[in-house]
């Protein structure tokens, strides 16, 4: 390890004992402050994006790809309002998450602490540098923070203006760092750094986050697909299942919690379907469906059996039809990856029986899959969504980067 990492670890270890004294109400007047220094760094935002975005169409990046990297005046006004909702949201830090006083009058508390140091790496999206900020410096932990190379100037202005404006509000300068060195190295050493780092939090792409998880010893939280369902069952009311399965799917396809898969009631197939061949084509959403499917609709083509397990990420879906709650559980369970999963329904024991039976960081009932994310939870900025089952599941805010500790009071209490 070089010693410029070698110091940067060191400094944010001694950072992290140091947030995890700091009162709540400093942390989060630093991440207002940090919000109120993004309009002063503006124009040089500007001119650093527009150079990374100039260095990508020479690289030749794809275009979607490039307009990921573009701070627009929505992505500009996403980063000022995410640092102050996360602002605003209770001290996750200190809280007694239970407690009891034994027999013998020694009073035991499981008290929530900071998790230390946590590296973060991701690719493309800059807001992401001030959403990591947020949540670390919110949840009392000190952040490395590894963007990706195409998007270095704009990260590094980003983060030093975050810098100065946490530690004019007493915050330890190391608190937020940044690896200004681009190159796959860096991020090879940065993975070796378990000395120093207790959790690693990659966001992008699949390839990135196996990469992290199997060449790191650190502990890492993530999530590998998003392969979305939603079944909608024999009584699902047909202008409903419509609107939310094409939310689910159109409102972006290329997110993780984009709709991939429709499970449809054998019941509800003569109601449903062709609303939804209607609603999905009107989109340009290519449909992909099982035989019972296509015999029914010259709209759709034979599905694969490698269709049941894909994310597509862009205008495709898959159909299918059931012949009950049992099946779409069990088809659901089978071919899903765990992230998020909805039934449109009214009938309430049917519903109970699907939350309890899937196996997913996010069950939706009567709700777009789409909303299964930090802001539509009420969490403000996150840093993923993980389908982990430890230590974190589902969307990751400030409460998910703490731990815990048990704290013991006694008046001399002995062990007998």
């Amino acid at each position: 390890m070089t010693p410029a990492l070698t110091k940067m670890g060191i400094a944010a270890v001694e950072a992290a004992r140091s947030m995890a004294t700091l009162p709540g109400q400093q942390r989060a007047d630093a991440l207002r402050a940090m919000a109120a220094a993004l309009p002063g760094i503006r124009s040089e935002l500007q001119q650093a994006n527009a150079a990374d975005i100039e260095a990508a169409r020479a690289k030749g990046l794809a275009d979607p790809l490039i307009a990921r990297l573009a701070i627009t005046d929505k992505i500009f006004a996403y980063m000022q309002n995410r640092l102050n909702q996360v602002a605003a949201l209770p001290d996750p830090v200190g809280r007694v998450l239970e407690g009891h006083i034994r027999p013998n009058n020694l009073k035991v508390e499981k008290i929530s602490v900071p998790i230390g140091v946590i590296g973060i790496i991701y690719e493309s999206r800059p807001n992401v540098t001030t959403d990591a900020a947020a949540v670390c410096i919110k949840s009392g932990n000190a952040v490395i923070l590894r963007g990706g190379s195409e998007s270095l100037r704009t990260n590094i202005v980003l983060a030093d203006a975050m810098i100065r404006a946490a530690t004019e509000h007493g915050l330890p300068e190391s608190a937020i760092q940044i690896l200004r060195t681009p190159g796959h190295e860096t991020v090879s050493e940065l993975l070796r750094m378990d000395r120093y780092i207790d959790v690693l939090i990659p966001r992008g792409g699949k390839g990135l986050i196996r990469r992290i998880s199997e060449a790191s010893r650190i502990p890492v939280i993530k999530h590998y697909d998003g392969i979305c369902h939603l079944y909608l069952a024999e009584d699902a009311p047909v202008k409903m299942a419509v609107e939310l399965a094409v939310n689910s799917k159109c409102q972006r396809v290329e997110v993780c919690n984009a709709l991939e898969k429709v499970l449809i009631h054998a019941q509800a197939v003569p109601r449903l379907l062709p609303a939804l061949v209607e609603g999905f084509t009107a989109q340009g959403v290519e449909l992909r469906g099982c035989p019972r499917c296509c015999e029914l609709s010259a709209s759709i083509i034979p599905a694969t059996e490698e269709d049941w397990t894909a994310e597509y990420l862009a205008p495709i879906l898959a159909i299918k039809i059931v012949d009950g709650d049992a099946e779409a559980i069990e088809h659901i369970n089978r071919y899903g990856s765990g992230h998020t999963d909805g039934i449109v329904t009214n009938a309430l024991e049917r519903v109970e029986r699907f939350v309890r039976s899937i196996d997913s960081s996010s069950v939706m009932v009567n709700a777009s899959t789409r909303l299964s994310g930090g802001g539509d939870y009420g969490m403000g900025a996150v840093v993923g969504i993980s389908t982990d089952k430890l230590h974190a599941r589902g969307p990751v805010g400030p409460n998910e980067l703490t731990s815990y500790k048990w704290v013991a009071y006694g008046q001399g209490h002995l062990r007998g």
